[in-house]
């Protein structure tokens, strides 16, 4: 299911307000971390998420913001990844999560739109949806259950014999 935030919405200045302490930096990526990102980012989640981070790093300014506790990677999140205005992926590693640092990461990118200019973000094929809705007020965008990744080409792995 997609989901669409409002940047204009007052749920953000709230949602800004649960994250001001979280114990964890967030900033813009660096291009040259890309590697350690995506290594990161393959270890921790998925092939086809190195290649979201590998596209949203290509914008400049990078597209990509990094969440780090003590100068080690525990997080990151994308926008302008698979689409324009879309938000994800996004994640954070398990010995961290609880800490509302995913939640300041969602927080750091959706401003990061707004300041580029979106009055939207679209969250394509969102995980969490509740937590989404909670955070910033997020909103099913109604479709026939079709989006962006329908027909993307997936790896098969073998048969055993």
């Amino acid at each position: 299911m997609d989901l669409l935030v409002n940047l204009y919405s007052r749920k953000l200045d709230d949602l800004r307000a649960r994250v001001e302490d979280v114990g964890a930096t967030i900033r813009v990526a660096l291009p040259p971390e890309q590697h350690i990102i995506r290594d990161w980012v393959r270890t921790h989640f998925s092939e086809y998420w190195v290649s979201e981070v590998s596209a949203a790093m290509a914008h400049q300014p990078p597209g990509c913001l990094i969440a780090t506790v003590d100068g080690q990677l525990v997080g990151f999140a994308c926008y302008d990844a698979t689409a324009r205005g879309f938000f994800g992926p996004t994640g954070v590693s398990e010995d961290q999560r609880g800490k509302n640092i995913g939640l300041a990461l969602f927080y750091h990118t959706l401003a990061a739109m707004k300041a580029h200019g979106y009055a939207y973000a679209v969250i394509g094929s969102a995980g969490p949806v509740d937590f989404y809705v909670k955070a910033a007020g997020a909103m099913p965008i109604p479709s026939d259950k079709e989006d962006i990744y329908q027909g993307l080409l997936r790896i098969k792995k073998p048969e055993a014999n």
